[in-house]
């Protein structure tokens, strides 16, 4: 397996051992391994470790072990501990979410600070079959689904190209220590769950599903080169790029054939969801001022113009609503209608509305991010739950 990272780093023009590169150790197997074959490979490293303050004493026990290896093999070593949940709470957004922004920037940070070539990453030919069904599952692009980059700005991924079994048994062969996450057997993280549950249905229908899915990423990956040259031209056609915003031509994108895939491809970079290429559809023949909000932008109609405007970053962290017309200036939110139910009438089951009793709402109403403690009765239901769960 040594032979094989020397000539995959070679091959894909990775790192040369004239430069240094900082090794991003968790203390886990994957990193572990990954450091063993980096200092065996004669390279100049460095160890960064994130304490998240996930596990209690773990997550403690984790920064001693890869303390004491990087002190044991005279290699510089840096460590840094977040309070992940605190961050997760206050941005509004999921732990691994909160994790992965808080490891890379600082990681960054590192980078720069210290003049390193580049991070290097212990992200494995499994994990990158993982983030394959990972991104199918949530509706993504062609993007999406050319799996984990190689090289991506100053990050490597150097063993990519190594399946977890490759792995172990190199750690078994050269008597490697490491620390075992008891998270990673935990189903309630969706890539655990297709890592154990769904994972193994595949390869009882083909054995060599990991290798296909790459070859598939592989390929998508090339056809996405020249997919993206040919958005690249209609985006030119359809579009003035200006320095705080975007305009595009309603009757230009109407022009283009297929419609929705073309639509999701371009305002994909200004944030738009999937499910959101209907509303978007629907923006073209809304009045002027209606406006649709995707998780970094606000999409706004002038007359006979869509124009794409960055979301300030608090322009989502409360909303006070004095009358029910300004709920359409909410993010996400096209119209509103007050409807005279009768004894027929039933709540949509579509996930993109919200109905509400006009009769029970009290104004002013404030609409805000959902924090810890949270609860409501779901419908049916004569407890309440909370939000978090």
């Amino acid at each position: 397996m040594l032979d094989e990272f020397k000539e995959y780093i070679s091959k894909n023009h990775l790192l040369t051992r004239e430069e240094n590169v900082l090794l991003a150790v968790s203390g886990g197997i994957d990193s572990m391994v990954m450091t063993h074959l980096f200092i065996s490979a004669g390279f100049k490293t460095a160890i960064a470790h994130c304490n998240f303050q996930l596990r209690g004493s773990e997550s403690d026990e984790d920064e001693r072990f890869v303390k004491g290896f990087a002190e044991t093999n005279d290699i510089q070593f840096y460590a840094q501990r977040f309070d992940t949940t605190g961050f997760a709470e206050e941005r509004g957004i999921s732990i691994q979410m909160a994790a992965r922004e808080l490891r890379y920037r600082w990681f960054e940070e590192l980078r720069e600070k210290n003049g390193y070539k580049c991070i290097a990453i212990a992200h494995n030919l499994n994990d990158n079959v993982e983030t394959f069904l990972i991104n199918l599952s949530r509706g993504s692009g062609i993007a999406g689904l050319t799996g984990m980059k190689l090289k991506h700005k100053y990050i490597i991924r150097p063993l990519l190209f190594a399946s977890r079994v490759a792995i172990s048994g190199y750690c078994r062969l050269n008597s490697i220590n490491y620390r075992e996450d008891r998270s990673n057997s935990e189903t309630k993280y969706t890539r655990n769950k297709i890592r154990h549950k769904i994972l193994p249905l595949f390869e009882e229908i083909n054995p060599s599903f990991e290798t296909t899915i790459i070859e598939t990423a592989e390929r998508l990956e090339e056809i996405n080169e020249i997919v993206s040259a040919r958005f690249a031209e209609v985006r030119e056609k359809v579009s003035v790029l200006h320095p705080d915003k975007t305009v595009f031509r309603i009757s230009l994108l109407k022009e283009l054939s297929p419609l929705n895939t073309l639509l999701f491809e371009l305002f994909r970079p200004y944030g738009l969801g999937s499910d959101q290429v209907d509303d978007l559809v629907n923006l073209f023949k809304a009045r002027t001022g209606s406006k649709l909000f995707t998780g970094t932008h606000r999409i706004i109609k002038n007359r006979n113009e869509l124009i794409a405007i960055k979301n300030h970053e608090n322009i989502s962290d409360s909303f006070v609503i004095t009358v029910i017309k300004d709920l359409e200036d909410f993010p996400g939110c096209t119209e509103v209608k007050i409807l005279n139910t009768g004894k027929g009438f039933k709540i949509p089951e579509s996930q993109n509305i919200g109905c509400f009793d006009a009769g029970k709402v009290l104004f002013p109403l404030i609409i805000r991010r959902w924090k810890h403690g949270d609860s409501f009765y779901p419908l049916g239901m004569k407890q309440k739950k909370k939000l978090s769960d």
